[in-house]
């Protein structure tokens, strides 16, 4: 990645634009038995990065450019009103101050989507007309996912019908935890279904999945029902996105476009504050999966407090000095 004109091609955020759907397949219970997960070699790996590998300098701010283009800028609080929504929205539209990114020479930088409840579709919608960039509605009784099935299924035709092109959705932990992979396939197949055109993210809640092998089959099993996305967390977990779970599931992507053809994304959500962890995130998925996938369309942060920290920085690479935090708000 080089600094330079940032493409605004707003229909790159879409998979579908560059790649053919994930169709999902039929379970295929011998590949998700033999998924396995070597504790002690993937933390192994996973420490390695944040030392190894580091970009400085113009190729600094051009991978940092980059991370922006792949957040999805998210508020999930219960006080959340239309008028924090246009702010967020606004943000979105205008990521990093126009002073920086004229010094950078970049131009039409936008992040990947805006994440929201329900309840806060239409003003995200409204907000955000004419910039290409999607709404993505998290769904299916987030973050617990315990509510009546049928709500869940019924929540996400609402969240499309009011606007939402991407949904993130939450599996039921416990058909992971007794081992009822049918039972998660016949879920994601319904929640599939119910998405229609729209984007989904499957959230697996790893923190709450109990081993790394759950993680992989998980994924795995998501995939074959379909989803668009594997993501790690809904944020509202004690442990969210970590590098180990990041490199099992970025793992079980690669085998799964192996197998298939088809590509799948990837989305780490939760405790991604820093700007040197998304360079962390975008080097493991250029060692794991390639370059095809460091574009919005195949992998996004969720996140609400990363933006800015890369714009802090960006500026110190603009002018040599640090700016105190408050002046590069969120929304």
């Amino acid at each position: 990645m080089t600094t330079g004109t940032v493409h605004t091609d707003k229909a790159a955020h879409w998979p579908q634009v560059h790649e053919a759907r994930n169709p999902g397949m039929a379970l295929d219970m011998d590949w998700v038995r033999a998924a396995r997960a070597n504790r002690s070699a993937i933390e192994r790996r996973a420490g390695t990065l944040p030392g190894r590998r580091s970009v400085k300098k113009d190729y600094q701010a051009a991978w940092l450019a980059r991370a922006v283009s792949c957040i999805d800028l998210t508020t999930l609080a219960g006080d959340d009103t239309p008028g924090r929504v246009a702010r967020l929205c606004a943000k979105a539209r205008q990521p990093v101050r126009a002073d920086l990114l004229e010094a950078l020479g970049l131009t039409g930088l936008t992040v990947g989507a805006v994440c929201v409840y329900h309840d806060m579709i239409e003003p995200a919608v409204k907000a955000l007309e004419g910039s290409g960039i999607p709404v993505a509605a998290v769904s299916t009784g987030f973050p617990a996912g315990l509510s009546p099935f049928h709500l869940r299924v019924a929540e996400i035709e609402e969240s499309v019908k009011a606007g939402a092109q991407e949904i993130d959705i939450v599996i039921s932990r416990r058909l992971v935890l007794r081992g009822d992979w049918q039972g998660l396939y016949q879920e994601m197949c319904a929640f599939r279904a119910a998405c229609g055109e729209a984007h989904v993210k499957a959230i697996l809640a790893t923190g709450e999945l109990g081993t790394l092998q759950n993680v992989a089959r998980a994924s795995l099993v998501c995939m074959m029902a379909g989803a668009d996305f594997i993501k790690t967390s809904t944020g509202k977990e004690s442990v969210n996105a970590t590098l180990p779970v990041s490199l099992v599931m970025m793992r079980a992507i690669r085998e799964y476009h192996d197998r298939t053809g088809y590509r799948v994304g990837y989305k780490p959500a939760g405790g991604i504050s820093k700007a040197k962890d998304s360079l962390v995130y975008l080097s493991m998925i250029k060692e794991e999966l390639g370059d095809r996938w460091l574009r919005p369309d195949l992998f996004r942060f969720g996140a609400s407090s990363l933006l800015g920290d890369i714009e802090r920085q960006l500026e110190h690479h603009v002018t040599g000095a640090y700016s105190a935090s408050w002046r590069h708000a969120i929304g």
